[in-house]
């Protein structure tokens, strides 16, 4: 059978920089840069002060409607729109246990290239009885067949996870179908880009409780697949996609310590040390490293990889409120908990007096600024500074 492309032709005009899914509302920033109103939104109000595509400090973040973009995807969106009828009639047809696995492909495509039309098309397919089975038994029947047939249902069903109910019904017909799991690490190792990433997307959405994620765990050579790809520096969607994962699956001590058994300091260090890391990857990081903090293996693996607080203090200022808290947590576990010295001078070496003290005039009162507070006093000792005042009245950034 011929390996069939399962790529949308979606103009990249059209996709949003942030969620790169087709814009619905574009907007566009004082920095001329489009976004979909909800991501832009989303990135302010995490927050942000900068641009994402070009990390320029924002004069404003007032945004205004882009109706030309508006206009051109709408009469993009209306080209791909289907007969209901029609769209009943592949659906049935992927149903039916008879059709060849070139038909079978087909028809998935079409459905695929429908679901990518408008989120309206997506709550069709989620809602119609019967859909999402119908496509995990083509997973589940199809499982000796060649990859393309694998990576159409993979498509189909990572467009619709995160409709309402789909997520839950995955997570019982893929827990409870024999040997299903490891179908996923197969995609993962011999599929395309698109089907990896979907692969792992939709593992991480039926991890929805500690016994799912337990199950998911349980797949042989999964988080070592995982691993090597993240190691590799593929492809940014496909690291994004391999962290949010892992940071979800990594519930249970033996998982964080297997991690950084792997290297996972290591790669994250490599990671923050990208000045070409996209801000979601680096925010993602961030949250690793909180994580595997928490165990013994990590902090003597960050005390080994001094560099890695470094670099965290360089990226403080630079993601949202929720990452600067993360890496505030892991400046704070190493520097006062463990009081790691070669963590100390890396964090000094790296200006971190100052950034932590932007951190805390930024920050309410809170479990964070006084961490900042701990952390200033304990590294203007190692600096040298003596008993550090930390009620300075406005700190300028540089």
């Amino acid at each position: 059978m011929v390996r069939q492309e399962l790529y949308i032709a979606v103009p990249n005009l059209f996709r949003c920089p942030i969620s790169l899914d087709v814009m619905k509302s574009p907007v566009s920033l004082c920095t001329g840069v489009t976004y979909d109103r909800s991501s832009i939104q989303h990135w302010l109000e995490s927050g942000h002060d900068t641009c994402p595509a070009t990390m320029q400090i924002l004069s404003t973040k007032e945004f205004v409607p882009n109706l030309t973009l508006h206009r051109l995807i709408a009469h993009w969106s209306h080209q791909l729109t289907v007969p209901e009828q029609e769209v009943r009639v592949w659906i049935e047809k992927i149903k039916s246990e008879n059709e060849s696995e070139n038909s079978c492909v087909d028809y998935l495509v079409k459905v695929a290239k429908f679901a990518t039309g408008c989120e309206a098309n997506r709550r069709f397919l989620a809602s119609y009885g019967g859909f999402v089975e119908a496509v995990f038994g083509v997973l589940n029947r199809k499982r000796r067949s060649e990859i393309a047939v694998l990576e159409s249902a993979v498509r189909v069903l990572n467009l619709i996870v995160n409709e309402n109910g789909v997520k839950e019904k995955l997570n019982r017909l893929i827990l409870n179908t024999y040997n299903c799991l490891p179908l996923f690490l197969e995609i993962l190792r011999e599929g395309n880009l698109d089907s990896k990433i979907g692969s792992i997307k939709i593992l991480d959405s039926i991890s929805l409780d500690n016994e799912s994620k337990r199950r998911v765990l349980e797949t042989e050579n999964l988080l070592s697949a995982l691993f090597d790809y993240l190691k590799l520096a593929e492809d940014q969607a496909l690291n994004d996609a391999i962290l949010s994962i892992l940071i979800n699956l990594s519930v249970y001590r033996s998982v964080k310590a297997q991690l950084v058994e792997l290297g996972m300091v290591q790669i994250l260090t490599r990671i923050l040390s990208d000045s070409r890391t996209q801000i979601l990857t680096v925010e993602e990081s961030i949250k690793m490293l909180s994580i595997v903090a928490t165990c013994s293996e990590g902090r003597l693996a960050l005390s080994e990889e001094a560099s890695c607080a470094g670099r965290v203090v360089e990226r403080v200022m630079k993601v949202g409120k929720t990452a600067r808290e993360d890496a505030v947590v892991v400046i704070w576990s190493m520097c006062c908990v463990y009081k790691d010295a070669r963590v100390k001078e890396a964090v000094v070496n790296s200006n971190g007096l100052t950034k932590l003290l932007l951190v805390m005039q930024s920050e309410n009162e809170g479990i964070v600024r006084k961490m900042c507070g701990d952390l200033v006093k304990v590294l203007g000792k190692a600096s040298g500074l003596g008993n550090y005042q930390t009620k300075t009245a406005h700190i300028m950034p540089y």
